[in-house]
């Protein structure tokens, strides 16, 4: 799935009125580690973020967090057994599951076990993505800047 997403990008033309500025596949899609794909849709490096300029900010190489006083968004495969990496990032992640289920595991309790609708609000905590099903698991992620 992540290797077909379409991304419709909007913008103003000369004269103001909103038209279709990008329409296609993104071609980002890259191997994290065993079992985990991910494409970036979109990012920003500003706050607010600027949506004048003329790049694609979907073809930026990104790394995990995004920039100081950025954003990422970003769409991650999942897949049966796929490599663990317990990880932090100081920035608030929007996540939907829109497809399959995964266990979320964090530094205490059990994991939380989420199925494809499930939303989750993540605001810089120690965790971890764990597909344990047979199906792949796909998740929307937003992740903005953040401070403690």
């Amino acid at each position: 799935m992540v290797n077909n997403i379409r991304r419709v990008v909007t913008a103003n033309d000369q004269n103001g009125k909103s038209k279709v500025w990008i329409d296609d596949v993104s071609s980002t899609a890259k191997v994290s580690r065993p079992g985990v794909t991910g494409t970036v849709v979109w990012t920003t490096d500003t706050m607010p973020p600027d949506i004048t300029g003329s790049e694609d900010l979907g073809l930026r190489d990104v790394a995990r967090p995004p920039v100081h006083q950025g954003t990422i968004f970003r769409v991650i495969e999942f897949e049966p057994g796929n490599t663990t990496d317990m990880h932090i990032t100081e920035t608030i992640d929007y996540a939907i599951v829109l497809k399959g289920k995964i266990d979320m595991k964090l530094e205490q309790g059990p994991p939380v076990h989420l199925e494809e609708g499930d939303i989750i609000v993540q605001r810089a905590t120690l965790h971890d993505w764990v597909n344990t099903g047979k199906e792949a698991c796909v998740i929307a992620f937003i992740l903005i800047d953040a401070h403690e």
